[in-house]
């Protein structure tokens, strides 16, 4: 018998992310849809050769995120980094959602107040202010325009500016930093480059916030937790970057690629267009999310002892990957061709703001924003219109973030 070496084993494994399949760039890659059906918790090889533990379905996933014997702290020996940047950027930030209990709770509680839907709700007309005043400068402005600079990423920004208490005069700053932070291609060295400068620049503001408060969600947590002790102005400074960060580029993905999958849709479109009906639009939007999960990289987890999930023992110290695209398309959980998108469809126990404590903390934000954008643009712009063909549009296969670079529109 021929002895097979471990390095062997490994790279014999496939390599995880998976590639989408050539003019699909909607839907999760076709093998993972196979692991589903077939190995729904299965073994995958990373970036630096580690190997981790790919977990597939809708409802694994949930329990998987649930359980308190899985780890969402990076410095586990086992955690699956999701590049080398990322990887380095962790070992000097870290910020409540790579953080397990009883850690994890006492700083997310600081900010909770923040985001419940009540205060949300409270911003929709600025938000709605917002987003007229951006499809009138789109409008007055020159033809084709690209979506993405011109509208998907100023909304989001200029409302986490906001409410954060952050000059949105830094945009420009903040986008550069943003990009090499969830660009797969980022060194670990530009990576801890662009953490430090966002560090510089917050550590200056949270001072200048002692000196002179704002209303801020930052002013909130200097004058509150940081005046008290609870909390370092270095810890105030992760969570301002955090907040931003996510803040903008999840949400803008989300309105740039929502938008053309729609347009991709011309029947679904028109009846959102066309629709009073407020609840069709916040239905409509939860099915995007669930459609597209611009988080395509799989939230990483390590086990903490040995678990069985799906008649498959994940032993301590393994790393875990959940493909939550995947677990959006699983049709035990979204019958009736879940890979279709479906604005009628009952979407909202998606997995797309994650599950369990970890859950995303600025959902009812995101939410309140696609809402008035999608339930706004195409009213005010009708004829909008895709001003390059399909296949010229780059997805941003090469970010942790998926979205289009741009998408050229005219109307």
């Amino acid at each position: 018998m021929v002895e097979v070496s471990l390095t062997s084993q490994i790279s014999e494994l496939s390599s995880f992310p998976m590639e989408r399949a050539h003019g699909c760039p909607f839907d999760p890659p076709p093998e993972l849809r196979r692991r589903q059906q077939e190995e729904p918790v299965s073994r995958i090889r990373l970036w630096d050769d580690s190997t981790a533990w790919l977990v597939t379905g809708y409802e694994d996933q949930r329990a998987l995120l649930g359980d308190s014997r899985i780890s969402a702290d990076p410095r586990h020996d086992g955690y699956p980094h999701q590049t080398p940047g990322s990887r380095a950027r962790r070992a000097v930030s870290r910020t409540f959602i790579s953080m397990d209990n009883p850690e994890h709770d006492v700083l997310r509680r600081m900010l909770t107040g923040n985001f419940v839907v009540k205060r949300v709700e409270a911003l929709r007309p600025r938000i709605q202010q917002i987003v007229d005043e951006l499809i009138d400068e789109m409008l007055a402005g020159p033809k084709p325009a690209d979506l993405v600079r011109a509208f998907a990423l100023p909304v989001p920004s200029l409302v986490i500016c906001e409410l954060l208490g952050v000059p949105y005069s830094d945009h420009a700053f903040f986008q550069r930093l943003s990009r090499a932070l969830i660009s797969r291609d980022s060194t670990p060295e530009a990576a801890v480059e662009a953490t430090r400068e966002l560090h510089e620049y917050f550590m200056k503001l949270v001072r200048d916030k002692r000196n002179d408060p704002g209303d801020g969600v930052l002013d909130r947590l200097v004058a509150g937790q940081v005046a008290d002790g609870a909390l370092t102005m270095r810890q105030a400074a992760d969570m301002a970057i955090l907040l931003l960060v996510a803040g903008h580029e999840t949400t803008a993905n989300m309105i740039a690629l929502g938008t053309l999958a729609l347009l991709r849709n011309p029947a679904q479109l028109a009846e959102i267009r066309q629709t009073g009906d407020k609840a069709l639009i916040a239905n409509a939007v939860e099915e995007l999310l669930r459609y597209l999960n611009i988080t395509h990289s799989g939230r990483r987890r390590v086990a903490l002892e040995d678990i069985e999930i799906g008649g498959t023992t994940i032993k301590a110290g393994d790393g875990v990957v959940l493909a939550n695209d995947i677990g959006n398309r699983d049709e035990r959980a979204f019958p009736g061709n879940p890979d279709e998108l479906d604005i009628h469809r009952k979407a909202r126990h998606h997995v797309a703001f994650g599950y369990g404590i970890h859950q995303c903390l600025g959902q009812p934000l995101a939410r309140a924003e696609l809402q008035v954008v999608y339930g706004t643009l195409y009213r005010r712009v009708p004829t909008l219109r895709p001003a390059v063909p399909f296949e010229e549009i780059r997805f941003k296969h090469d970010m942790l973030v998926y979205g289009v670079h741009e998408l050229p529109v005219t109307w």
